[in-house]
């Protein structure tokens, strides 16, 4: 009896430590901070809805308070339901500009095309040149190339010729006239054959010669 009385006594004493170590456990008491059993994938973040606003850098403005949500943004109010910005009426961009920046509320022209572009080549403005000896050009302040070609009189002969470097070609051999094949100079009758005499008409030295016939003085056949 007094054996069993012993170990009776013993059992009463480890249950209470038994007892003790599984009552406390992790599931009990939050993981710490340096805990390495703890997980950051339920992080919990500040809701600033109704309290504040957030531009692109994480900073946080509080109702009412002015500030710039970014850096080509335009300025904004924070209000209770988010952001209020601004919509200015942007100035319209020069439609020659070559290059626009993003960096404010609005776009910002930074260059503008200041020269002419023409069959390829390169003109400053105000420039003047000559793409061909018909054509006297210049580039205007509007970028844009403004051209005069040149107005040939009517040469005063059958057979003008082009010089190199000029525009309207010249009578070399002064104004003349077709008088059937033969070209003769104006101004004098001249003997074609021999039985004819032409002339070219007085300012028209595109019509063909007025000839006469004369006595032909060909040889007689004996």
């Amino acid at each position: 009896m007094a054996l069993h009385i012993h170990e009776a006594c013993i059992l009463l004493l480890v249950i209470p430590g038994l007892v003790t170590s599984a009552a406390i456990s992790h599931e009990d008491y939050p993981a710490d901070e340096g805990d390495p059993t703890s997980s950051n994938d339920n992080l919990i973040f500040d809701d600033y809805r109704g309290k504040g606003c957030v531009d692109d850098s994480g900073f946080v403005y509080k109702l009412g308070e002015r500030f710039f949500p970014g850096h080509s943004n335009c300025p904004c109010v924070c209000a209770l339901d988010g952001p209020v910005c601004d919509q200015p009426e942007c100035p319209k961009i020069h439609p020659k500009c070559t290059k626009v920046e993003h960096n404010g509320c609005c776009p910002e022209c930074k260059e503008v095309k200041n020269f002419c572009e023409y069959h390829g080549k390169i003109y400053k403005i105000l420039e003047e040149f000559k793409p061909s000896p018909c054509e006297w050009c210049r580039c205007e302040p509007s970028n844009e190339v403004h051209c005069v070609v040149a107005d040939c009189a009517v040469p005063e002969c059958v057979n003008p010729v082009y010089e190199p470097e000029q525009c309207c070609p010249v009578c070399k051999n002064g104004p003349n006239c077709f008088a059937g094949t033969t070209i003769i100079p104006a101004g004098i009758e001249v003997k074609v054959d021999e039985c004819n005499i032409c002339h070219c008409h007085n300012g028209d030295w595109w019509k063909p010669a007025q000839c006469s016939k004369r006595e032909c003085q060909g040889k007689q056949i004996v």
